[in-house]
């Protein structure tokens, strides 16, 4: 990031032309936020030393000096990117069409995986969104300096779009909006221009604590308060050994993601589809069997899930949270012959979890 820039056009209509701009590039709502997060730096921090994050040691990194206090690139925009004077705050709907989560939870033959993950990756596209966003402020109003983000660096994601009225925080831990629930992604512009932060919306979670009640595995311990190791999204995805023994049977048919604190959440209950056709279920992805997708070798898993967010946790973990699903499914020849076809596999934890699989539908390994 480089310089600073004097903007010549009215501030006010500069916001607004942002906005439209955002919404002709496919953004649901654009927001302005300040670089002041710490309400959000407090609650990381506690979270952190209560080890709720797991193996998720990325989200210790990027904390202030001990010594000096200086340098918290997560909590101080202006430390990851100087000469960041305000943030452009970015929300797109990805709730697709097509995907029926209630019926297929209700199937134990089928794999149920978190709807965003059902097409394309959004990182790409949202990053690529956001540039074009970028070069369209910049034909406006010339040259300034700017970074674009999506959940691909040390940046406080949802407080800073909390700050910037596009939502507040659920008892769930995920931004909430009254329009759109809690389906939608997040990306960010750190900018040197000096826009006005808009004003933040305020809690409507109310006494509603129908997302902690809907949870597998109870990891909402507190309202506002998720922790990782028993969420159903971190054990399929973040972690990468084994699932512990007692939450196996809790994940059910989830073989990536979970998203029942979202469909339990009444203000998501309602809210709009996505626009994008890139975000709609590939590979019939929403209506696969786990016997299925359990066949897949490697070269299929790789190339069916190019460009998708399932490929960064390898066939391993893939092949791993599978055996759990189907030991929970209901017993039959085919589901007994996927397991028993991969009981000899070279890796010890895929031999493991298909092991208590095979045990969990009353079958010596």
């Amino acid at each position: 990031m480089v310089g600073m820039h004097a903007v010549d056009k009215n501030v006010a209509e500069l916001k607004d032309n942002i906005r439209r701009w955002g919404k002709d590039l496919g953004f649901d709502a654009i927001g302005f936020s300040g670089v002041e997060v710490a309400a959000a730096e407090q609650n990381l921090n506690a979270w952190l030393a209560a080890g709720c994050h797991g193996e998720m040691d990325y989200m210790a990194a990027y904390g202030a000096d001990a010594v000096t206090g200086k340098g918290n690139k997560r909590a101080l925009p202006a430390e990851l990117v100087p000469g960041t004077r305000s943030i452009i705050t970015a929300r797109m709907n990805y709730r697709p069409a097509s995907a029926d989560s209630a019926k297929t939870l209700a199937d134990g033959e089928r794999a149920f995986i978190s709807r965003y993950a059902l097409g394309r990756d959004y990182h790409k596209l949202l990053r690529a969104r956001l540039q074009q966003l970028a070069d369209r402020i910049t034909s406006e109003i010339g040259s300034f300096a700017y970074r674009v983000f999506t959940d691909s660096a040390p940046v406080m994601e949802v407080g800073l779009a909390q700050n910037s009225g596009l939502g507040w925080r659920g008892k769930h831990t995920l931004l909430l909006d009254r329009e759109a629930g809690s389906w939608f992604f997040l990306g960010e512009i750190f900018t040197d221009l000096a826009l006005p932060a808009d004003t933040p919306v305020t809690d409507h979670c109310g006494t509603c604590t129908a997302c902690m009640a809907a949870c597998p595995t109870q990891a909402i311990v507190a309202p506002y308060r998720l922790d990782a190791r028993l969420c159903i999204s971190y054990l399929t995805i973040e972690l990468k050994g084994s699932i512990a023994d007692p939450l196996r049977p809790l994940l059910g048919n989830r073989i990536y993601g979970c998203d029942d604190c979202q469909l339990a959440c009444p203000w998501s209950r309602a809210a709009p589809l996505t626009r994008e056709s890139d975000f709609a279920p590939r590979h019939d992805l929403d209506q696969a069997t786990l016997v299925e997708l359990f066949a897949w070798e490697e070269k299929d898993f790789n190339e069916r899930l190019a460009g998708s967010p399932i490929r960064r946790i390898g066939f391993e973990r893939w092949l791993r949270n599978i055996a759990v699903a189907l030991g929970n499914a209901p017993r039959s020849d085919a589901v007994l012959g996927a397991l028993r076809s991969r009981a000899e596999h070279p890796s010890a934890l895929i031999r493991e979890h298909v092991a208590w699989a095979l045990n969990r539908l009353g079958v010596d390994a």
